[in-house]
């Protein structure tokens, strides 16, 4: 614990859903929902007024809908959302070298280590203009908490939502925690809660008052000592800012159950493809491959398989998801699939076997050698929301909670000459203009909009800009060659780049559904 509150946690304020609003000027003030718009999406962020209905995150799509039928429902532009992050982050760097981004919308930061804070006011200081500088280059907002450690300045910054800062001075933990629950100490979930509760444990006071033997006899050495130190406001974790990713993956939740074997290797397939695109985006590789089936009945399978060294190569991984897919049984369906590398590392070791099979298999058919260009094209991959992930995507998400992402996926096979290609490139020019309920668009004659809504051949879409007034609703046939997709717009007006550049105080220092607004 440290004697002055210079450890800063920032969480912005409904990140997606703030980013939406300040992106299109008739969705502020009314509740809007971001996440997968299918009947299995799941909500990824919801507004503040979409939250007065009872809309929360990781709530389905469908119970949302019950709840908010008249917010808008927005599929997430992680395009835009990267942007946006990656200005907050830039702005924490000023502050500090020592910065540990949790995910794109929430990070801690060592004030001391910069030199931007030694006591309480000088926290206070920097925590206000941060906030300040956040929505002059973003337009958005963010809670700021302070503290002499990570645990209690994120429940500072908990308790600063939304648009506040709190500062949490030390030595006065123990009075803060006390009344609150025991799901607030960060590794209590519900399991653990609900097990504390049966031991007449519900709030902090009772941990602490519980002592560390019985903690320990109830949950454990590790977890019951620990839990023990931070029941009394100890928490000596250090601000890291590099952390070693652990895995690489990418998975779909299907809308209707697949039943088909062939079409669920084929998604397979697709999924390894994926997956090795942000492999090598990473500039990493991995030596055990591993694939997630979630079954018609909600049952989950895991099952894996370890090589002889780390590999980066779309040919071996896909087998070797293939190959663990031949034991699950997916007879009654499949909901959810998804692919993943473990055992990181930042060099290769070649499976010669997997390429002693190729070139048999080249010389077999009579063909030359992959050229180099076409294996690396193979491998690209869509790399939609996400990347690089500390541990398995829960639900879906680009880690947006459950959205179903297939489209994009790179190596779809190419269908073979004939009428049945025809009918699959007819469905790929379909699949390319089918538009999704908040995308990014231009019109030749309009400018700059975004999808409201579109169906039975038609797309309905607002034209206004983040610095415009709302603006007119038009409708076009969904295949009009003058309306297209496009990227998102900055937005705060004026900026030369984007993303943005520090504001000039700081420079000067160097340090398929439908939206209804």
């Amino acid at each position: 614990m440290r004697a002055a509150p210079t450890i800063l946690h920032l969480d912005m304020d409904a990140f997606y859903a703030a980013a939406e609003q300040a992106a299109k000027p008739s969705l502020r003030g009314k509740p809007v929902v971001v996440g997968g718009l299918g009947p299995r999406g799941v909500v990824a962020t919801a507004s503040y007024e979409a939250r007065r209905f009872g809309v929360h995150s990781a709530m389905p799509m469908a119970q949302a809908r019950r709840l908010a039928p008249n917010a808008a429902y927005l599929v997430p532009r992680f395009t835009l959302y990267r942007a946006v992050s990656e200005q907050v982050m830039e702005l924490l760097r000023g502050l500090s070298p020592l910065v540990e981004p949790l995910s794109l919308d929430e990070a801690f930061v060592d004030l001391e280590a910069g030199g931007a804070a030694r006591d309480a006011a000088g926290a206070r200081e920097t925590g206000e203009r941060l906030r300040r500088d956040i929505h002059e280059v973003t337009g958005l907002t963010g809670s700021v908490g302070l503290a002499g450690s990570k645990m209690l300045a994120k429940i500072a910054s908990e308790e600063a939502k939304p648009d506040g800062l709190v500062l949490i001075e030390p030595g006065t933990e123990r009075e803060l925690l006390g009344p609150k629950s025991v799901r607030i100490l960060p590794g209590v979930g519900p399991a653990t809660g609900e097990h504390l509760r049966r031991a007449g444990m519900t709030t902090v006071a009772d941990l602490a008052g519980a002592g560390e033997d019985e903690l320990v006899r109830l949950l454990g050495k590790a977890h019951g000592e620990s839990l023990y130190r931070m029941a009394r406001g100890y928490d000596d974790r250090p601000v890291v800012a590099e952390r070693d990713a652990k895995s690489v993956s990418v998975e779909d939740t299907f809308d209707v159950d697949l039943h088909d074997r062939v079409r669920v290797r084929m998604e397979v397939e697709r999924l390894a493809e994926r997956c090795v695109g942000r492999l090598r985006g990473a500039g990493r590789s991995g030596r055990t491959v591993v694939l997630k089936v979630r079954r018609y009945d909600f049952s989950t399978l895991t099952r894996s398989e370890t090589l002889r060294g780390p590999t980066d190569d779309l040919v071996v991984v896909r087998e070797a998801a293939a190959r663990l897919l031949e034991g699950v049984d997916t007879t009654g369906g499949v909901r959810l699939l998804g692919v993943g590398v473990t055992g990181l590392a930042d060099y290769t070791q070649e499976d010669l076997f997997a390429q002693a099979a190729a070139e048999r298999a080249a010389a077999e058919t009579g063909g030359g050698e992959t050229s180099g260009e076409e294996a690396d094209g193979t491998g690209a991959g869509g790399t939609d929301a996400g990347g690089v992930q500390g541990q398995w995507p829960s639900g879906g998400a680009a880690g947006a909670g459950g959205i179903a992402s297939r489209a994009g996926a790179a190596g779809v096979p190419v269908e073979p000459a004939g009428p049945q290609g025809a009918v699959g490139a007819a469905e790929e020019v379909r699949e390319e203009r089918r538009w999704m309920a908040g995308q990014d668009v231009r019109h030749t004659e309009y400018g700059a909009g975004w999808v409201q809504g579109s169906g039975l051949g038609r797309v309905t879409v607002r034209f206004e800009e983040p610095w415009s007034a709302p603006g007119r609703v038009r409708t076009f046939r969904a295949d009009d060659p003058e309306l297209a997709p496009s990227d998102p717009l900055p937005l705060v007006a004026g900026q030369s780049s984007w993303p943005a550049s520090l504001p000039k105080s700081r420079s000067v220092e160097g340090g398929g559904g439908s939206a209804r607004p």
